[in-house]
């Protein structure tokens, strides 16, 4: 049942929503080999199959969120354009609030708080791909990582995603995946 669920949300799919960032938003249409999923408050609500206190508890405050995929292979994105990236956040009044490294993966957390309702950017970098979760609202920031384990582990999008990342034909990708 839940798994039809999710199918039934994946087939959902496909009007772009607009990015929380012109930063992302921009990042997007710059490389044509990026997917992107749109979630809401409610579907995030059904990421947690195993109803799980701590995830509702870690999605309460999110109310849109934007998971952009960027195939980084055959030199498509340089480590001058993730500093760049870095540079057009700050631009945009994002602050960076949390930088670490674990298992390869650089993650970077930015927080844009000067608006009406806050906005929240996850980067999460490592040699392969970039993954950017851009949302309006925030998140404790020392939870961020199993918001991303959460959507990474979830199988319809983990299997999407690994597929994506595993993808090496030239074929043009399917792009705005949107899960309403």
């Amino acid at each position: 049942m839940k798994a039809a669920l999710l199918y039934l949300l994946l087939a959902l799919v496909i009007l772009p929503a607009a990015a929380q960032s012109k930063t992302t938003d921009a990042l997007e249409k710059k490389f044509d080999n990026s997917m992107a999923f749109y979630f809401y408050k409610n579907t995030l609500r059904m990421l947690n199959q195993q109803e799980n206190k701590e995830f509702d508890e870690l999605i309460r405050n999110i109310e849109k969120l934007k998971f952009l995929i960027i195939d980084k292979g055959e030199g498509r994105f340089a480590p001058s354009d993730y500093k760049k990236l870095l540079s057009d956040y700050r631009a945009e009044n994002y602050e960076a609030i949390v930088t670490s490294r674990m298992d390869g993966r650089n993650f970077d957390i930015y927080l844009n708080d000067t608006g009406h309702t806050p906005a929240t950017v996850v980067l999460v970098n490592d040699s392969t791909s970039l993954f950017v979760l851009d949302m309006i609202g925030s998140l404790d920031v020392t939870k961020a990582g199993a918001l991303f384990s959460a959507i990474d582990g979830s199988s319809e999008i983990g299997k999407k995603i690994k597929d994506f990342t595993e993808h090496k034909d030239t074929k043009k990708k399917s792009k705005g995946i949107h899960i309403d």
